[in-house]
């Protein structure tokens, strides 16, 4: 299935897996809203919406850079009149945009509890919110949400309740919005990764270029939810994806192009 002339919005797409994902379709001819913060370079994290427009257009989309900070709902609601006024309508919504802290309940300050749940939980709620009058009338909608199954071991529970949490709602609401708008025909899934992703998070956040050996690169996510993406019908929806089941349904295994590097060791990901 092709997705040209579809309309793509999605959160945090100035770098790192919302890019590759947005190349990836745009590659198949959709139109790709970068709805993200960065218009100037951050030397440690790369890409701003206009470097990724650019590359987008490159790979034989069309971009439209809109600097949005969706803990902002007027910003939001103005990415979202941009995109009608540019591109007549949304077919798909992807809700990559996550902030991160790693931290127990006495080492979380407030203003980092704030940040993640403004982002994950009530930002990734509002671009739904206010995206949906037009998924209601596009072409094969659908909602994709990068957040884990909901996973109640204690081990992911207790070492860092608030990022947990946060990602958690993100997954509950993606499988809510699945029988919510179904009546509607917008299917709703949500993705993450078998293994981690050689991301700016990893390596700047999370375990530096040691982990970063260890991940897989952004290109399996993107293919996998190019998979998801292509299905009609609610084929898929409701579900709680991991990028290695989607591409087995699809009868790639082979997994081995997407490793940082070859036959090493990889890194289980957060919740699995």
């Amino acid at each position: 299935m092709s997705f040209q002339n579809k309309t793509v919005f999605i959160t945090g797409a100035s770098r790192g897996i919302g890019k590759a994902i947005a190349l990836k379709l745009a590659k198949e001819g959709a139109n790709i809203v970068i709805a993200s913060k960065s218009v100037e370079e951050n030397p440690k994290l790369g890409g701003t919406i206009f470097t990724a427009a650019k590359e987008i257009e490159a790979a034989g989309g069309k971009a439209l850079p809109v600097q949005t900070d969706i803990r902002f709902e007027e910003q939001i609601i103005n990415a979202v009149n941009k995109t009608v006024e540019t591109f007549g309508g949304i077919d798909i919504v992807i809700n990559n945009a996550s902030a991160i802290q790693l931290t127990g309940t006495a080492q979380t300050e407030a203003k980092r509890f704030d940040l993640m749940h403004n982002i994950n939980v009530r930002g990734s709620f509002l671009v739904v919110q206010h995206c949906l009058p037009f998924l209601k009338k596009g072409n094969n909608p659908h909602i994709l949400t990068l957040s884990p199954p909901i996973n109640f071991d204690i081990k992911w529970l207790s070492p860092h309740i608030a990022y947990t949490m946060s990602k958690y709602n993100m997954s509950m609401m993606a499988i809510a919005w699945s029988e919510e708008f179904k009546k509607y025909g917008i299917a709703s899934n949500a993705l993450w990764p078998q293994t981690t992703i050689n991301t700016a998070a990893v390596l700047n956040l999370l375990g530096g270029e040691a982990l970063a050996k260890m991940s897989r690169t952004t290109d399996i996510l993107a293919d996998a939810a190019y998979y998801i993406l292509s299905k009609e019908n609610l084929q898929y929806t409701g579900n709680t994806f991991i990028d290695e089941t989607v591409l087995a349904n699809e009868g790639i295994t082979d997994l081995d192009k997407y490793a940082v590097v070859p036959n090493g060791t990889l890194y289980k990901d957060l919740f699995l």
